[in-house]
């Protein structure tokens, strides 16, 4: 399957905001319509796009940060998913 072209710096679109929410115990993505719950993995990942990190930074950074490896492919399909959805530019 091809990967759609993902910004070159992911960065949150200016209609949403990450914010972690308590009574939730997650992250949200809050939009004047609405909530998205996101779940551990897509709160991570969304608070690595701050428009200054590349795609392969934020990779690096998540792989690190679990001491895991391999994390790319679904990085990738969450932020293609994320930029399809309008989430980030």
């Amino acid at each position: 399957m091809n990967m759609p072209s993902l910004p070159e710096h992911p960065a949150l679109t200016r209609h949403f905001r990450l914010q972690w929410e308590p009574a939730q115990q997650c992250h949200v993505l809050l939009y004047p319509e609405g909530m998205v719950r996101l779940n551990g993995s897509a709160g991570e990942i969304l608070q690595c796009c701050d428009g200054a990190a590349s795609v392969t930074q934020i990779v690096e950074k998540l792989e690190v940060k679990f001491g895991a490896s391999g994390l790319r492919n679904d990085i990738e399909h969450f932020l293609a998913h994320a930029h399809r959805q309008n989430w980030i530019a």
